[in-house]
């Protein structure tokens, strides 16, 4: 007896007359549309397999029929467990949402000891304590932080630099464990630093405690040192010495670093992935700017367009597939982020690609004074005077008043990428988010007119390379199945 039933069993049988399930569908090129279900499944089709599909026309014996029936553009008689299955992977896809707020940001001071032109914190110098989080604000939000109900809590330290706050990092952790032992959520914690200021006195710490490094690493020294000014000139050498103390003291996967693209870096795509490669990361993302604290006021932000940008992520994308070719395994995570929500059935929970926004819901931030927004982008958006995301404050508000606020409410319901304007009938607004904070920042609105978005015009563009090159080539759709999560 064969545990498989026979081929005919999978085959289309149904009479010819089918149901149409919801879905979208933009063009790709001339020739090709991406239509896409409820669930972010998407399938590239030529325009005249679309017209048959949505006129009823589509035969079972086209070679599309089958395809399209798989993953849940249609349902015919032959098919009665699609709506049941397509439900199911949209409940999965939404599973986030019941469990809240995981990623808990304390801004432990806006000190810093660099003067990096594209910060976007609007740090203070190093000897102004009075931005510094004091032991009370940061008992306030430990309190708020253990009433989310996520069974995973990731407390992560910011500043400025936060080591220049060690001491009140030192309290949290503790605080924050002693809290867990009778919690018991998965809680981990990050610090991200320049590594500048770091001691080996608090690596044994954050050995000790199982603390993640996260840290920042431009390129090759030139280029490093040029974005990242410091006393000493000397930024991408701390940096480096840092990484290879970090990962001796706490292993190789403990340390991760972040790029920001600037407009030096444009012309230097390759020669900043090969530092990647040298300093043996798995990967890198590669970061546009944002239009947030000193990156707007110095004007950095506006040194490039968005068009430069784009190509310079094609640029790396396509030296990063040469490599894989090569031998040399290594990712680019924002393509990963994007692929995870193509191909697998699964939220990565990354904040600007979501829709509700994950504003609130997926991240929050306790700054130094107790105040509490509703990501990093909106409280950097609040130093620059826009306090629109301010969800209250850890002294004067509950829980329920903080989370239930108009100020994350209003914006979350606004800029639903479902019902927005030109998004809701997008056929990549399953992999997009809805980022009203960027919106607010650049057109001051919470949805923004996506032609003039320079979000809009970034994702729309990666989606559709991503996608033209796993059409065009099965080994690059191979490779982008090993990127996903």
């Amino acid at each position: 007896m064969t545990k498989f039933s026979p081929l005919s069993e999978f085959q289309a049988t149904g009479d010819g007359h089918y149901q149409l399930a919801p879905f979208r569908f933009s063009p790709l090129d001339n020739e090709r549309y991406v239509i896409t279900n409820q669930a972010g499944e998407y399938s590239v089709q030529p325009r005249s397999v679309v017209a048959a599909l949505v006129r009823h026309e589509l035969k079972p014996s086209d070679s599309a029929y089958s395809r399209l029936r798989s993953k849940h553009f249609l349902f015919d008689s032959s098919s009665t467990i699609g709506p049941v299955m397509l439900a199911t992977k949209v409940r999965t896809k939404a599973k986030r949402l019941a469990n809240f707020t995981a990623l808990h940001i304390m801004v432990m001071s806006l000190r810093c000891e660099h003067s990096c032109p594209y910060c976007q914190v609007s740090r203070q110098s190093e000897d102004r304590s009075a931005f510094d989080m004091t032991k009370e604000t940061a008992e306030k939000a430990l309190g708020l932080i253990f009433q989310s109900p996520s069974p995973a809590i990731k407390i992560e330290f910011q500043g400025g630099e936060p080591l220049l706050n060690f001491d009140l990092i030192r309290f949290v952790v503790e605080k924050a464990e002693s809290i867990n032992e009778v919690e018991k959520r998965s809680l981990q914690f990050v610090i991200t630093t320049n590594l500048a200021v770091v001691t080996n006195q608090i690596f044994e710490y954050c050995k000790e405690h199982d603390i993640l490094i996260s840290t920042s690493l431009d390129g090759p020294a030139k280029l490093h040192n040029a974005n990242r000014p410091r006393p000493g000139k000397n930024s991408y050498e701390l940096a480096i010495e840092g990484i290879h103390r970090a990962r001796a003291a706490l292993g190789h996967e403990r340390v991760s670093a972040l790029m920001t693209t600037t407009k030096a870096s444009l012309g230097m795509g390759r020669e900043i992935i090969d530092e990647y490669v040298r300093m043996h990361f798995p990967g890198i993302f590669l970061r546009p700017l944002s239009p947030y604290g000193f990156a707007v006021k110095t004007k950095w932000y506006a040194s490039y367009d968005t068009e430069s940008w784009v190509d310079f992520y094609f640029d790396g994308l396509e030296y990063i597939i040469e490599l894989n070719r090569r031998g040399t395994p290594f990712i680019e995570f924002y393509a990963s982020t994007i692929l995870t929500k193509m191909l697998t059935p699964f939220e990565p929970d990354y904040v600007d690609l979501m829709s509700p926004a994950g504003i609130g819901i997926s991240a929050v931030v306790y700054n130094y004074d107790g105040d509490v927004y509703a990501s990093d982008e909106a409280r950097m958006l609040a130093e620059m005077g826009d306090k629109s995301f301010r969800l209250g404050n850890v002294h004067r508000n509950t829980y329920a008043e903080i989370f239930t606020s108009d100020a994350l409410l209003d914006p979350i319901e606004q800029s639903f990428a479902g019902s927005a304007p030109m998004c809701s009938e997008c056929a990549f607004e399953p992999f997009c988010g809805s980022e009203p904070v960027f919106h607010k920042a650049t057109q001051d609105d919470f949805v923004g007119l996506k032609t003039r978005s320079s979000f809009c015009y970034r994702n729309m563009a990666i989606f559709k390379r991503l996608i033209g090159l796993m059409e065009e080539d099965p080994s690059i759709r191979e490779l982008f199945m090993g990127w996903t999560r």
